[in-house]
């Protein structure tokens, strides 16, 4: 779809595809690009980061930058930004061991949910519902050799009603939102979850532009998530976002409007 915008308005385009891309790090191969910015869509986290840094030296923007990109797939280092800004997230701790885990769940109150630093698609969280749910989540953290499952990033679980929100942030305004609905906790459209418009309220608007700019701004996903008391929760900050679902239930050109504003930023 992006591709098809940035054709459709006239623009130039080159395609890299990056799993055949070989990058060498030398004078010559670091001069700059002739291109005017990049469109970052690495699915995966470490590869954007990488293509990301080397364009950046080359004198490219890319969009998302690389430190956005960096710190909105952390979720310690986004749920930190976001707290210090002044955004209400579900409750979190991070503790570095299985005792550590075990205190922090009994503060935050049954059930919790434990997320790995890095990932996407709900993939590798986990709910504990009482303390041998805990105990069977460490033993299989634990286990793995990956040393971010070291940390234990925990947080208390958001009883939502039965959907989350996902928003759409392109350089300052919110243009097109909807809801992940789901009877699993799980809400995630990767995981069954259906994707159906959403209206957003002031407050929430609110919220997800001051969230993407702690972030770094640029072209940002915020999943938000509304409590049954009718507070909403800043829960996610992603970006490399994905968008057909949301194209295909609100039949808004969100790809178009990515490439008008970022032209419209580049220009300046």
């Amino acid at each position: 779809m992006l591709i098809e915008a940035i054709r459709k308005r006239g623009h130039d385009l080159k395609l890299s595809f990056v799993p055949e891309k070989i990058d060498y790090l030398d004078s010559n191969s670091m001069r700059d690009e002739e291109i005017d910015f990049a469109f970052q869509r690495c699915v995966s986290h470490y590869r954007a980061l990488a293509t990301s840094a080397i364009l950046e030296s080359k004198g490219v923007r890319v969009v998302n930058s690389y430190d956005t990109i960096r710190d909105s797939g952390d979720k310690l280092v986004t749920t930190a930004k976001l707290i210090r800004s002044g955004l209400k997230t579900p409750k979190t701790a991070v503790v570095y061991s299985r005792s550590g885990a075990l205190l922090a769940a009994r503060e935050l109150g049954y059930p919790v949910v434990v997320k790995p630093i890095q990932g996407s698609w709900g993939r590798m969280i986990a709910r504990a519902r009482s303390e041998d749910d805990l105990l069977d989540i460490m033993d299989f953290r634990e286990a793995m050799g990956s040393p971010q499952f070291k940390i234990h990033y925990i947080q208390q679980f958001v009883d939502k009603p039965d959907r989350d929100i996902r928003a759409f942030y392109v350089w300052g305004e919110v243009p097109v939102s909807i809801y992940r609905i789901s009877q699993r906790w799980k809400t995630n459209t990767a995981l069954g979850g259906k994707a159906a418009p959403a209206n957003l309220t002031e407050e929430q608007v609110d919220l997800v532009i001051r969230a993407s700019e702690a972030l770094g701004g640029g072209v940002l996903g915020i999943d938000l998530l509304e409590t049954r008391e009718g507070e909403t929760l800043v829960g996610e900050v992603n970006g490399v976002i994905e968008f057909r679902n949301t194209v295909q239930v609100t039949g808004y050109d969100l790809a178009g409007k990515i490439v008008d504003e970022t032209v419209r930023v580049m220009r300046r």
